[in-house]
């Protein structure tokens, strides 16, 4: 709109509601992004997995907690960070999050010491809890069908990247397996853009509207107690994320033992198993919103299970390279309704003043799954073989698909 501005001169005014909406998508596209760095934390690294294994002469089990180390430090912080983004709001906890995730991270460039490319995986760890936390939480405020879109976004978002990191992860390898922890560094700058766009200075009052994106949260001094809003129904959600980590951090870790033993071994080509597992991902988070509404969350979920069930037990059954870049798929699938269907029920089921410590838990319980993986699987492996590892996570998969379809058959007896 062209008009004469308070001191007379004619220009184009930006108008209040133009400003607003360009900060708001200003906000969104950092959180979007930073998103996407949770999934680089572990997939990053599964292309360069064999080859960090023989480099510093290290188990299975021990070059797997390279990759999902990080996730023991994460779980402890989570609930400590929860409760400072419940007080403080997210700008400062996940500005502070990104530098220690890009400085930590992109410490194994250097390192050639297993012990000390260990700790600074868990050091790592405590910025993917910021990280992971403070984004979380910043989208999850959206009330409604809101909250349902950028959910969404969010898992394409983090699809997107899952695309795009085990590619270069494996590209890089190429090199070194050094080479993709530079990767991390991204952390810094996104850091700084962080800093000048998220609204760390007004303070919120009411959960924002539909057309709001706040990151400031304020509220009264909680009288609550975890007793309080730690609801069966969020009991449940914690148990199905836990084993959906285990399943998603077991798949990452031994697909490329798999591969090698069918002689899948170039780096680039392994980046293609994971990259096509992180597409499926990508195009489900695209129409997540309308199956979520069509079909309501426990449907979802156990269709959600029954394709982990099939991917898994085909990568575990087959040598045919085809077949195995299926399953990657269909897990890809899976996944891709798994992680935000739950992560929009702790949205739904924790009151918005201890959201931060309801998705902190949410965190505590998705990276204490990426530690379990190799250490429940890699014994399997150890014993049997990598085919008895991806069984065995099969069979874990059905066990959970039985409790949700028998649970589902239950509520719906009872409502008779």
């Amino acid at each position: 709109m062209i008009g004469g501005s308070p001191g007379g001169a004619g220009c184009l005014a930006p108008q209040p509601a133009t400003v607003a909406g360009t900060a708001r998508r200003g906000v969104l596209v950092v959180l979007l992004l930073a998103s996407t760095l949770t999934v680089m934390a572990g997939t990053l690294l599964a292309p360069v997995v064999e080859l960090l294994r023989r480099d510093l002469a290290v188990s299975a089990t021990a070059a797997g907690l390279v990759v999902t180390g990080h996730g023991l430090t994460l779980a402890l912080a989570s609930p400590l960070v929860g409760r400072v983004i419940d007080r403080r709001g997210v700008p400062m906890p996940l500005t502070v999050g990104l530098v220690l995730y890009g400085v930590a991270g992109g410490a194994g460039l250097v390192l050639t010491s297993y012990p000390a490319l260990l700790v600074s995986r868990l050091l790592f760890g405590v910025g993917a809890a910021m990280v992971f936390t403070g984004t979380t939480v910043a989208l999850l405020d959206h009330p409604g069908t809101a909250r349902d879109q950028v959910m969404g976004w969010r898992s394409s978002a983090i699809s997107v990247g899952g695309v795009i990191w085990p590619l270069l992860g494996g590209a890089l390898g190429a090199i070194s397996w050094h080479a993709p922890f530079a990767i991390y560094l991204l952390g810094v700058p996104l850091a700084l853009a962080s800093w000048l766009v998220l609204p760390g200075t007004h303070q919120r009052k009411d959960a924002p509207t539909s057309s709001q994106l706040t990151t400031a949260r304020s509220f009264p001094p909680a009288r609550v107690t975890w007793r309080d809003w730690m609801t069966p129904a969020l009991l449940g959600v914690y148990g199905l994320q836990l084993m959906a980590a285990v399943l998603l951090y077991g798949f990452i870790v031994f697909v490329p033992l798999r591969l090698a033993e069918v002689h899948i071994t170039a780096t680039a080509r392994v980046a293609v198993f994971a990259a096509a597992s992180s597409a499926a991902m990508t195009a489900v988070g695209l129409i997540y919103g309308r199956v979520r509404t069509g079909m309501g969350d426990r449907p979802v979920l156990t269709f959600a299970l029954g394709a982990l069930v099939l991917a898994l037990g085909v990568m575990g059954l087959t040598a045919s390279s085809t077949l195995m870049l299926t399953a990657a798929v269909v897990f890809g699938v899976g996944m891709g309704l798994v992680v935000p269907t739950l992560t929009v029920q702790v949205g739904e089921h924790s009151p918005a003043e201890v959201r931060g410590q309801a998705t902190a838990l949410l965190a505590s319980v998705t990276f204490a799954g990426q530690v379990l993986a190799p250490l429940a699987l890699g014994p399997v492996h150890a014993a049997t073989s990598v085919r008895g590892a991806f069984l065995t996570a099969a069979t874990l998969a059905a066990v959970t698909l039985t409790l949700v379809a028998t649970a589902r058959r239950s509520r719906t007896a009872a409502k008779r």
